[in-house]
């Protein structure tokens, strides 16, 4: 049964490939080739379930593939199935399947309809790849997937402003996440010094406490929870949740009313080995469930729009099954999810009818409510579920607004002066880091940190800019070079192979996306990014080339750089607190800007006026 575990990644990536072949009016044979897929994912999926529980239900694990190896470090692609993964995969078999063939006529004739079959079997991959995941490294490839696929759904209807900037929002949450499980596997390395599969983690975990590391175990769970919480829209970051349903209803349906957003249940499932004796642990994940259960439930009650309701009452009973899980009732979890999975999907699929309804029933039967009562607690709660407890104007102020701030302060990157300064300096990291390092020896010391340091700098500039897309896009390729430098530096011992994995991807993402934005450039003199200019109705090729520039430029798994950030991590020690804070920021905030870039210069509102111009929201 280990060679057949391959077969659930194999049967989505030739889906998806079949797909590309063919044009948008081939409507039949796309979404036909998707329910083939998911239907061959269903028989998969029970037939394995079976065979395994009749040959006695043990865990199953297997190494595919090793990508890198050094003596402290091992990238490795390897699978598990277990009775969670069993759960996962037969949920997801049957809402794929529901979905696509219910998208076979909900998006027909949509000028986006290969788009969305695509991004769908792209995002099934992803599923695939975390739920039979049986490291942490295989996970996280599964992990950037699903972020993408949600980030282009979300965003589907790319002429309109609001599902572009909830994109971009719900983006923001997702790889918080995405910094917080890095920063556990850094640890997780650091602990054990190497890297272990989900079956050495309760191993893992006894080592921790035979060496007294409870600090590091608490630090990497706490990680744990941190990445679970965000990307299963748990307080105080629910409000990317009903921000996320501005995509197609279906895509709302499958994402993030079932299988998406209890992708943080199924990280502290598959992780509760690690963290089960730690009692702080589980207070806070009691804490954040029953909160966000609270809160949501009487923000769903109050909301004027079906998919919010459903996406808070989804958030609400998430926070119940995290409950569950913390307590160790995981099979009742697991059937919590499944229900709640399979409720949310027909809730979502059947919402325009059931709004047609409810809104014709209004017309004819309303009675307004002649309640005269002043109750200030009751009016309160009220006033607060409508703002939706703040949550969305407290991140935005104190998560996001002081980087920002800081970003405009070194607004003078961006000046001629500025650039010049940034060049040269980023030669001195060279040349200390490489030519001349015997010449900085007496301050070695301090260059990480320095290097880092204006690393991140650059960074939040190009992050916060308003200006000159191409000048805010070679800006981010100068920050890496001064985290490469940095890296090196702290290590001391320089390693060619990882530096050239690493820098290899960055540079060609680099030069890839200068291109395209000078091509941008010789059809409209401004391209800055004060405003959304929408050219991807003109320039789809070069908006689509742009988009695999930045995801490479932010080390997503398309090319080396994507193992030389891992390696990279690997070589910052446990406590150096301040280093490994400002690599995780200087991560978290070059996605959003190269990101940004992408959104700004090619998609949202076009500025020509011979083009359809969509001014409200989905």
């Amino acid at each position: 049964m280990n060679q057949l575990l391959p077969l659930f990644i194999v049967l989505p990536f030739i889906a998806f490939i079949f797909n590309l072949f063919f044009a948008n009016k081939k409507e039949k044979v796309i979404a036909a080739i998707a329910e083939i897929g998911t239907s061959l994912y269903i028989l998969s999926a029970i037939s394995f379930a079976i065979m395994w529980f009749i040959n006695g239900y043990t865990p199953i694990n297997q190494k595919l593939i090793t990508l890198y190896k050094t003596d402290g470090f091992e990238f490795v692609l390897n699978f598990y199935y277990d009775h969670i993964t069993a759960v996962y995969s037969v949920v997801g078999a049957f809402l794929f399947f529901f979905v696509a063939r219910f998208s076979r006529y909900y998006m027909h004739r949509d000028e986006g309809f290969k788009r969305f079959f695509n991004t769908f079997l792209f995002f099934l991959l992803g599923f695939n790849l975390i739920i039979f995941s049986g490291n942490f490294e295989t996970l996280f490839i599964g992990w950037e997937v699903i972020g993408l696929s949600s980030f282009l759904l979300i965003a589907f209807y790319r002429n309109r402003y609001l599902p572009v900037k909830n994109a971009y929002k719900v983006l923001s949450i997702y790889r918080l996440s995405d910094i917080a499980l890095i920063l556990a596997m850094w640890m997780l390395h650091h602990l054990t010094h190497q890297n272990i599969s989900f079956t050495q983690l309760t191993k893992a975990s006894a080592t921790a406490v035979e060496h007294q590391h409870t600090g590091m175990a608490l630090f990497i769970a706490l990680m744990f929870v941190l990445a679970a919480v965000a990307k299963s829209a748990q307080f105080p970051f629910t409000t990317w949740l009903p921000r996320a349903m501005e995509g197609p209803t279906s895509s709302s349906a499958i994402f993030y009313g079932s299988l998406s957003v209890h992708i943080g249940v199924f990280v502290l499932l598959r992780t509760y080995p690690f963290w089960q004796d730690i009692l702080l642990v589980k207070i806070i994940i009691i804490c954040v469930g029953a909160i966000t259960a609270i809160v949501s439930s009487l923000i769903a009650r109050v909301q004027p729009t079906v998919k919010t309701q459903i996406a808070y009452a989804s958030a609400a009973q998430i926070g119940i099954i995290f409950i569950e899980v913390a307590v160790g009732l995981h099979w009742l979890a697991l059937i919590h999810f499944a229900g709640n999975a399979f409720l949310r999907t027909y809730q979502l699929l059947v919402s325009p009818s059931v709004l047609n309804y409810l809104v014709h029933h209004q017309y004819f039967h309303h009675t307004a409510n002649t309640s005269t009562a002043d109750n200030k607690l009751k009016n309160s709660i009220y006033t607060l579920s409508i703002k939706e407890w703040n949550m969305d104007s407290i991140l935005h102020n104190y998560l996001w607004m002081p980087f920002k701030w800081i970003g405009r302060q070194v607004g003078f990157f961006e000046n001629i002066i500025g650039r010049v300064i940034i060049i040269v300096l980023g030669l001195l990291a060279i040349a200390a880091t490489f030519l001349y390092p015997i010449i900085f020896e007496s301050i070695n010391i301090y260059l990480p940190i320095a290097f880092m340091l204006a690393a991140l700098l650059i960074i939040l500039c190009s992050f916060s800019s308003r200006k000159s897309s191409r000048v805010a896009w070679g800006n981010l390729w100068i920050a890496h070079v001064f985290i490469i430098c940095a890296i090196v530096k702290n290590t001391g011992v320089l390693n060619w192979q990882q530096v050239a994995m690493y820098a290899s991807g960055v540079t060609v993402a680099s030069i890839v996306g200068s291109i395209c934005l000078y091509k941008i450039k010789k059809i409209d003199s401004d391209i800055s990014l004060n405003n959304y200019h929408g050219y991807v109705y003109e320039q789809k090729n070069t908006a689509f080339i742009f988009l695999l520039s930045a995801l490479g430029l932010l080390g997503f798994p398309i090319t080396a750089a994507f193992i030389g950030i891992d390696v990279f991590f690997t070589h910052i020690g446990a406590n150096q607190y301040a280093l490994i804070a400002l690599l995780a920021l200087s991560f978290l905030f070059i996605e959003l800007a190269a990101i940004r870039i992408y959104l700004r210069i090619f998609l949202g509102l076009h500025k020509k006026l011979d083009h359809p111009v969509a001014f409200r929201s989905s």
